[in-house]
């Protein structure tokens, strides 16, 4: 009996004492996290300008808008995780429906360059509102929005969900999918692949390295990689898609108002067209052979069978190919 009540006096005295030294640590913990609300109405802009952190904005049916900032400082002691805190101001200005907030480094952070913050954005905004951000550092991903969307990054990957309004992304290294877009498209990557879904618009993508997917645009789509491949399911305006490294390939469905033009320096290309489609053909393959499945008026071609030209349907805009090093295809739907 004495051995037991000795035990349970132990475990009490191990308990309170846990119960001491967590005590910083959970007010740490609650420190490192700031959470606001702002009464807002549908259709207002929500500007997030931060020097550091990802951001991620989510969407509800309220004309509410719910901030949450984690911060994480990486340092080697408490006093010094305050600092870091301090230094990193985060501040929120409204202005009827508009709500902008900042993050920005003050003091001497700069100097602890073996130090980090790690800063994450998590904002839920209604459902029919306009976003414009950007960081200096950290992926940027949004929900499902009824608004005009901006968002920009000096290094990470930007996701977009479904999107009624406009889209225009920016990133200095990262890839970038967006699955849907009722206006126009307008993607930039210094680095990294391209993902699109369904725009009802005209797509505008550009990737310094890495390929550009886009399933369907109801516009006229120019995209442009300096190295991968371009994969385009449907067009309905003009197209102009060209590639220093990869294969081409791309549908027509309806007639271009415009000149077209798929081009690459190695790889493959293949167009697909409807049966009505009327151009002027120009392809030309320096390292390979060309085939069609259409009858072609005005046809000139060489033995080799690596320049091919002519028109379709009685002709219409040109329609311009060209590898140095690959096949060029001209399909039928």
């Amino acid at each position: 009996m004495q051995f037991k009540s000795r035990l349970q006096y132990w475990l009490g005295a191990c308990w309170i004492g846990l119960l001491i030294l967590s005590a910083p640590a959970l007010s740490q913990k609650t420190d490192l996290v700031i959470e606001k609300s702002f009464n807002v109405a549908a259709g207002g802009t929500l500007t997030l300008n931060s020097d550091v952190g990802s951001i991620d904005i989510s969407t509800h049916n309220k004309d509410v808008i719910d901030v949450r900032v984690i911060r994480d400082p990486d340092a080697g002691s408490r006093a010094e995780a305050e600092e870091m805190l301090k230094e990193f101001k985060v501040d929120f200005q409204q202005s009827g429906k508009d709500l902008r907030i900042t993050g920005e480094y003050e003091g001497n952070w700069k100097r602890r360059r073996h130090r980090s913050l790690s800063v994450e954005f998590r904002v839920v905004v209604p459902e029919q509102y306009n976003v414009d951000l950007q960081t200096a550092g950290g992926s940027i991903r949004l929900d499902d929005l009824n608004g005009e969307v901006r968002a920009e990054t000096s290094g990470g990957s930007l996701k977009f969900g479904n999107i009624k309004g406009t889209v225009t992304g920016r990133t200095a290294g990262g890839s970038v999918s967006l699955l849907s877009s009722s206006g126009k498209a307008d993607i930039r990557t210094a680095g990294g692949s391209i993902n699109i879904g369904d725009v009802d618009g005209d797509v505008d993508a550009h990737t310094a390295g890495g390929s550009i997917s886009i399933d369907r645009a109801k516009g006229n789509v120019l995209a442009e990689t300096a190295g991968g491949s371009i994969s385009v399911d449907e067009v309905g305006g003009y197209i102009d898609a060209s590639t220093s490294g990869g294969s081409v390939s791309a549908k027509i469905t309806g007639q271009p108002q415009q000149d077209c033009r798929l081009s690459t320096s190695a790889g493959s290309v293949t167009i697909y067209m409807a049966d009505n489609v009327a151009v002027d053909l120009d392809a030309r393959a320096s390292w390979g052979r060309i085939d069609c499945d259409f009858n072609l008026s005005d046809k000139s071609s060489r033995e080799d069978e690596s320049v091919l030209s002519g028109k379709i349907n009685g002709g219409g805009p040109k329609l311009v190919l060209r590898t140095s090093s690959g096949k060029i295809r001209i399909r039928k739907l």
